[in-house]
C-alpha cells in the first residue's frame, strides 16, 4: 500500500508521529485486553495477523476503536486492504482529510408503490423465471446495492434482461466462444455485475460457477490454489472478474490449463443487446456449486433448474413469502444462502433485495440492523456468527432509535447455532422491537440447493435440553431433568420442506427412531445429481436413494436437531467425541483466541483407535502460562468429554485453518498438524506470489514443449493428408464409380492413418451380414468419421449425406466417386420420399450409411437421431445394424483443424430386425440403435437437446 503524500512542513510532520503514537497505544491496547498477562509491544510495521493475531472479528473492533479515537469514518475496505499499523495509519490520515459525518436516525424508506403480480408458479427454468417478471413489471426495482454507506443503485428487471443478453451475446460470440453446457467461471465481489454476468451465462446456455475473490493478501497463494482445483474440476474455459482481480487471476492460468480467457465485466458490457436467448430444459444444469475445504478433490453440486426451482418454491410457501417483503443481505453472492436463498429467492418472489457487501457488514455490522429500519426489511438470513458480532457491539449510541418491528423471519443457518447466540440475541434486541418468532433456525446443504428442514412461521426457536452422558455414550438424546448438571443443548431447525423427506439412519443405513443420533439423510426434488466430474464422491453421496449430508443429528417431534458433522467425530476409545462444545469452551479461557480452536481425532495404528487432539491459539511465548494452559484445556476435557486430550498443541496465531465463511476446517488442520507445518507463519504476500509465478513459468515451459511436439505433429499430418488427398483424386479419375472407387479409397485412407501413427481397433464386426443389404446408422463427432469408416468397415457401402458437401469441390469428386446418395439439409425425418427413395435403393441391394445425428458439434453429448436411417430400413425390410463410434472427437474436433493423437474404436452391434414398415417400427428401430451408440460411443445425451 502506498503511503499518503503529505506537505513537507514540521507541523505535519508533527501530526503525523503524534497521530501514531496514539493509533499505537489503539491497537496496544486491544492486544492487551485479549491476553492481561502481558501487553504487546507494536510498532508501525507489525503485521496485524502475524505479528498481533488480529483476525477479522477483532479488526471489527480496532476499527471502531480507531474511529471513536479520532473522530473520523475509515473506507469500509480498511478491515482487507490494511496488513500492518502502518497501513492502518495512512488510512487514518486520508480519512483525517474528510470531515466525519454525523450521526443521525437513519430515514425510514416510504413503501413501494409498484405492484407485482406475485410468482411465476408454472415456470420451469430460471430463464423462463425472468423472462415471467419482464414482461409483466419490466421496470420494477429488483436490488437496491449500496454501493457505499449513502450511495444506491437500482436494478430492474428490464435493466438485468437487457444486460444480461450483452453478456450473453459476447460470450457465445467468436471472441469468446461460449458453448452450451460449458462452465462460466464467476470471480465477482458483491455488485450489481454479478447478478448480469451470472444471467448472461444462463442466457448462453452454459453454467455459471460462482467463485470468492481473493480476500487479504496474506492468504493469495492458498486462496488461488483452491480456485485453481476449482476450474479444473469445472472445466472452464473463461473467467469473469474484476480489473484489479485480474492481474492475479492470471497466475491461476497455468495451473488450470482449461482455462483460456479472463475477462472482466466492462468487456462483457460492450455490444448490442441483439442474442437469442438460449432454449434451457428443467433437467439442464443451471448452477455448479462448490463446497468449503480443500481442493485436492473438489466437490462441485450439480443443480438444475428443476432442483433449483423446487427449493425456492418450497421455501417461499413455507415462510410465505409475498412480493411486499423486502429481503435484507449482506451475504456474498458465492454462498448458497447469498445466491439461493436470497436472491434467486427474492427475484421469484418479485421482493425487492436491499443489498450490501460483506465487507461493509464486517466494518459496522449494525449497518445491516439500520437497513431494516430504513427499507422495513421483513426476509433476512445470516449464519450465527454474524448475531453474534452484533451482540459483540458494545457502542452504546449505535442502535439508539433502531426500529426491527417489521422484521418477521429471520434465517440462522449455514453453520451450527449456538443456542446462547439465539437467546441472547432475542434478550438484547427485544426492546427494539424484534420478536422471538423471527428467529428462525433452519438446516440445509448445497447438495439440497439450500434448504432442507425450516420450523413453522410464528414458532419461537426451540432449545433441547439433553442428558450428557447417555448422548455420548449411547447417542441416545435422553431430555435433561431440570437438576441435570451441564446438559447439552441443541437447536431445532424445523421439518422438511414440502416435496422432502428427512430420516436419521445408523451405520448399517437403517432408519433410527426419534431421539436416537445417527447421520443425516435426505431425498426429494432439490436434491443433486451428483457432483460434477467427480464419480466418486457421487458414489459415496447416495444410500439406496437416499442422500447421505455428511451431518449428525436426531429427530424429536418431527423436527430435526442436528448435533455436527460426522467427519468431526472423534472416536476414542469406543466413545463417540463432539468437538464443538469443548472448542467454544476453551476459547473462552484468557489466553486462547476465541474461534481460533480446532479438536480433531487423529488415527492411532497402535491403539487402533483415534487421538483426541486440541489445537489453540495463544500469543503467549511464556513457559509457565502455556502449561498452566494445557493443565486447564485437558481439566475441560475431562469435565465435557470424559478423556483427556492425547496431544494439546498451542499455537500461534492463523495456524487454526479456516474456509471462506470463518468455518473451522478440522480436516485440512489436521493434515497440517499430521505433516507438521501447523504453526508456520504465513509467507508474505510477495513470496507467495513469485512461488505462483515460478510455478505457472514451470507450468508453461512444460506446455510448450508438448506444443512444440503437436506443431509439428500437425504440419507433418497435414503435409501428409493433402499430398495424399491430391494423389486420391488424381487416381480417381482413371477409377470407375462404386465398389472399385471405394477400394481405392480404402487404400489411401489406411495409408496415411498408418503413416500418421492413429490405430483404429474394431470390435463386433462379426456381427455384420456377409451378404445382402443393410443399413448402417452411426453417430457423429468428427469430420474424420467417414475416413474411419471407409478404412475399417469390412464391406463397401453408400454414404447418405446433406447436400452441402457438394459446396467443395474436391470433395463432392470424391462423393460422387463413391456413388454417395445426397439428402437435402438432412432433414430425412421430415421427407418421406427421401426416405421412400432410399428404402427402394436399399431393396435394390445398395448397403446404406447413415449418420443418425445429421451433423455434429465440437462439445461433446449425443444428439437427437433422425429418423431416416430407421424409416428405410423399416420400409425395406433391411436389417439395420448400429455403429457406435469412440474417441473421433478428441482427434480432431469440430472448431480445431489440428489433429491430435488418440485413439479411436468402431464398434458394430446386433443386426436389427424392423417389426414392419410402419413409423412406429422405424421409432422402435431408432431407440434400440440409439441405446446401443450410447452404450458404446462414451458419451451421454447432449445436455441442451436432451
Amino acid at each position: 500500500m502506498s503511503p499518503t503524500t503529505l506537505a513537507p512542513n514540521a507541523k505535519t510532520v508533527l501530526s503525523e508521529q503524534q497521530d501514531a503514537a496514539k493509533l499505537l497505544a489503539v491497537v496496544t491496547q486491544l492486544v492487551h485486553e485479549s491476553r492481561p498477562a502481558r501487553a504487546a509491544a507494536s510498532a508501525l510495521d507489525s503485521s496485524l495477523e502475524r505479528d498481533l493475531a488480529i483476525d477479522s472479528l477483532s479488526r471489527v473492533e480496532l476499527l471502531l476503536r480507531i474511529e471513536k479515537a479520532f473522530g473520523v469514518r475509515l473506507a469500509d475496505d480498511t478491515l482487507t486492504r490494511a496488513e500492518t499499523v502502518r497501513d492502518l495509519l495512512h488510512e487514518l490520515i486520508k480519512a483525517s482529510a474528510v470531515a466525519a459525518p454525523t450521526l443521525a436516525e437513519p430515514i425510514v424508506a416510504a413503501p413501494r408503490s409498484d405492484a407485482a403480480e406475485g410468482a411465476p408458479i408454472e415456470v420451469q427454468t430460471l430463464t423462463a423465471m425472468l423472462l415471467w417478471h419482464v414482461a409483466r413489471h419490466p421496470d420494477r426495482a429488483h436490488v437496491l446495492y449500496y454501493r457505499d454507506a449513502e450511495q444506491t443503485e437500482t436494478l430492474t428487471y428490464r435493466q438485468l434482461y437487457e444486460a444480461a443478453k450483452i453478456s450473453a451475446a459476447r460470450l457465445r460470440g467468436p471472441e469468446f466462444g461460449v458453448g452450451p453446457g460449458e462452465a462460466v467461471a464467476i470471480m465477482l465481489p458483491t455488485c450489481l455485475e454479478f447478478f448480469t454476468s451470472f444471467y448472461g451465462a444462463l442466457f448462453a446456455a452454459a453454467v455459471p460457477v460462482p467463485l470468492y475473490p481473493p480476500a487479504r493478501p496474506s492468504q493469495l497463494e492458498d486462496h488461488l490454489r483452491r480456485q485453481a482445483g476449482i476450474l479444473g474440476s469445472c472445466q472452464a474455459r473463461i473467467l469473469i472478474t474484476v480489473p484489479e482481480v485480474r492481474p492475479l487471476a492470471r497466475l491461476v492460468q497455468p495451473l488450470a490449463p482449461c482455462l483460456r480467457q479472463i475477462v472482466t465485466t466492462q468487456e462483457l458490457a460492450g455490444g448490442a443487446s441483439s442474442a437469442v436467448i438460449a432454449r434451457s430444459r428443467a433437467s439442464d444444469t443451471a448452477l455448479l456449486q462448490y463446497t468449503s475445504g480443500s481442493t485436492g478433490n473438489p466437490k462441485g453440486v450439480v443443480l438444475s433448474h428443476a432442483n433449483l426451482l423446487a427449493n425456492i418454491r418450497a421455501w417461499s410457501e413455507r415462510v410465505r413469502i409475498r412480493p411486499e417483503d423486502v429481503c435484507v443481505s449482506w451475504l456474498p453472492l458465492y454462498h448458497d444462502m447469498g445466491l439461493i436463498g436470497t436472491w434467486l429467492g427474492s427475484l421469484y418472489n418479485a421482493c425487492q433485495l436491499v443489498l450490501m457487501s460483506p465487507t461493509a457488514f464486517l466494518a459496522r455490522p449494525e449497518r445491516w440492523l439500520w437497513a431494516i429500519h430504513r427499507h422495513r426489511g421483513t426476509i433476512t438470513a445470516a449464519p450465527n456468527f454474524a448475531f453474534e458480532l452484533l451482540l459483540r457491539r458494545q457502542d452504546e449510541g449505535a442502535f439508539a432509535h433502531l426500529d426491527l418491528r417489521s422484521w418477521r423471519m429471520c434465517a440462522n443457518g449455514a453453520e451450527p447455532v449456538s443456542p446462547d447466540t439465539v437467546a441472547r440475541f432475542i434478550e438484547q434486541f427485544g426492546p427494539h422491537g424484534f420478536r422471538a418468532q423471527a428467529m428462525t433456525p433452519v438446516y440445509g446443504l448445497a447438495e439440497c440447493a439450500v434448504g432442507l428442514t425450516v420450523p413453522m412461521p410464528g414458532t419461537a426457536p426451540r432449545i433441547d435440553r439433553i442428558a450428557r452422558e447417555p448422548f455420548l455414550s449411547q447417542g441416545l438424546a435422553l431430555p435433561a431433568g431440570t437438576d441435570a448438571q451441564e446438559p447439552l443443548r441443541f437447536v431445532a431447525c424445523g421439518t422438511p420442506l414440502t416435496g422432502h423427506e428427512v430420516r436419521v439412519v445408523d451405520a448399517g443405513g437403517c432408519a433410527l427412531p426419534e431421539r436416537r443420533v445417527g447421520r443425516i439423510e435426505f431425498r426429494g426434488a432439490s436434491a443433486t445429481s451428483g457432483y460434477f466430474r467427480n464419480p466418486e464422491e457421487t458414489a459415496g453421496l447416495f444410500h439406496n436413494g437416499w442422500l447421505d449430508s455428511g451431518d449428525l443429528g436426531y429427530l424429536a417431534d418431527g423436527e430435526l436437531y442436528p448435533t455436527g458433522r460426522a467427519k468431526d467425530m472423534i472416536i476414542r476409545g469406543g466413545h463417540n467425541l463432539y468437538p464443538y462444545e469443548l472448542e467454544e469452551v476453551i476459547g473462552t479461557l484468557p489466553g486462547i483466541r476465541k474461534g481460533c480452536v480446532a479438536i480433531f481425532g487423529s488415527r492411532d495404528p497402535r491403539a487402533a483407535t483415534e487421538r483426541l487432539i486440541v489445537v489453540a491459539e495463544t500469543r503467549s511465548t511464556d513457559g509457565a502460562e502455556r502449561i498452566a494452559l494445557e493443565r486447564r484445556i485437558n481439566e475441560l476435557a475431562v469435565e465435557l468429554l470424559g478423556t483427556p486430550a492425547d496431544v494439546v498443541a498451542l499455537v500461534p496465531p492463523q495456524s487454526v485453518l479456516k474456509t471462506s465463511s470463518g468455518k473451522i476446517r478440522r480436516a485440512a488442520t489436521r493434515e497440517a498438524y499430521e505433516a507438521g507445518r501447523l504453526g508456520r507463519a504465513p509467507p508474505p504476500t510477495w513470496l507467495q506470489v513469485a512461488r505462483l509465478a515460478a510455478r505457472g513459468a514451470s507450468d508453461r515451459m512444460r506446455g510448450y514443449a508438448g506444443s512444440t511436439g503437436r506443431a509439428v505433429y500437425v504440419a507433418y499430418a497435414a503435409t501428409l493428408f493433402a499430398l495424399l488427398a491430391i494423389a486420391l483424386a488424381a487416381t480417381l479419375i482413371f477409377v470407375p464409380r462404386g465398389p472399385a472407387a471405394w477400394a481405392t479409397c480404402r487404400g489411401f485412407v489406411r495409408l496415411a492413418l498408418a503413416s500418421a501413427r492413429v490405430r483404429v481397433k474394431s470390435q463386433g464386426f462379426d456381427r455384420i451380414p456377409g451378404a445382402g443389404p443393410v443399413v448402417f446408422a452411426c453417430n457423429h463427432a468428427s469430420y474424420i468419421d467417414g475416413v474411419i469408416l471407409l478404412a475399417t468397415l469390412p464391406r463397401p457401402v453408400v454414404f447418405v449425406a446433406k447436400q452441402e458437401l457438394r459446396s467443395t469441390p474436391l470433395v463432392r469428386f470424391v462423393l460422387d466417386r463413391l456413388a454417395t446418395r445426397y439428402v437435402e439439409r438432412f432433414a430425412v425425418q421430415e421427407s418421406v420420399e427421401d426416405a421412400k427413395r432410399l428404402a427402394v435403393a436399399a431393396k435394390a441391394g445398395e448397403s446404406l450409411l447413415f449418420f443418425a445425428e445429421g451433423t455434429f458439434r465440437s462439445e461433446t453429448g449425443l444428439l437427437p437421431f433422425h429418423l431416416g436411417a430407421f424409416l428405410t430400413a423399416a420400409q425395406s425390410g433391411v436389417p439395420l445394424v448400429p455403429l457406435a463410434l469412440r474417441g473421433t472427437r478428441a482427434v480432431l474436433r469440430g472448431d480445431d483443424w489440428r489433429p491430435r493423437w488418440g485413439k479411436i474404436s468402431i464398434t458394430a452391434g446386433p443386426p436389427l430386425v424392423p417389426g414392419g414398415d410402419s413409423w412406429g417400427a422405424a421409432v422402435a428401430l431408432r431407440d434400440a440403435a440409439r441405446r446401443f451408440i450410447a452404450a458404446n460411443c462414451g458419451e451421454q445425451e447432449h445436455d441442451d437437446l436432451r
